[in-house]
């Protein structure tokens, strides 16, 4: 039956290994409790998931797009505006960290603690 199914989708999704990666994402959704949109008729998740695709009860835009969410490891963050940068330079502790003409630090902020006045680690030795 999964084969008949395979046969089916790919006229929706022309990609064999695509096709493969969104039945899988969508299997997995079925598994996570996501409701069916097709009689399960005593098939396992991926075999459903096939079908549902091959019935257009599921969108493949929506699959694809959970598949790129689920395969990232980093998510961007939007960066505060430079206007809201200066402000927020001034405003914290990093406003007493002088920079030099290539963009090094000088020394810590006030507040944070240096190499001389860190505490000694649990157990009592220290790098020294």
């Amino acid at each position: 039956m999964a084969r008949v199914t395979v046969e089916d989708c790919v006229t929706r999704v022309p990609n064999r290994f695509e096709l493969v990666l969104l039945a899988a994402q969508r299997a997995r959704a079925v598994s996570a409790g996501a409701p069916l949109t097709v009689d399960r008729d005593n098939d396992k998740n991926p075999v459903v998931a096939l079908r549902e695709i091959a019935d257009h009860t599921v969108s493949t835009d929506d699959l694809r797009q959970g598949l790129i969410g689920s395969m990232q490891k980093h998510v961007e963050v939007d960066e505060p505006e430079e206007d809201n940068m200066a402000a927020l330079m001034q405003a914290g502790d990093w406003a007493a960290v002088a920079q030099d003409e290539s963009g090094r630090t000088s020394g810590p902020p006030t507040g944070s603690p240096t190499a001389a006045s860190a505490p000694t680690p649990p157990g009592g030795y220290s790098d020294e």
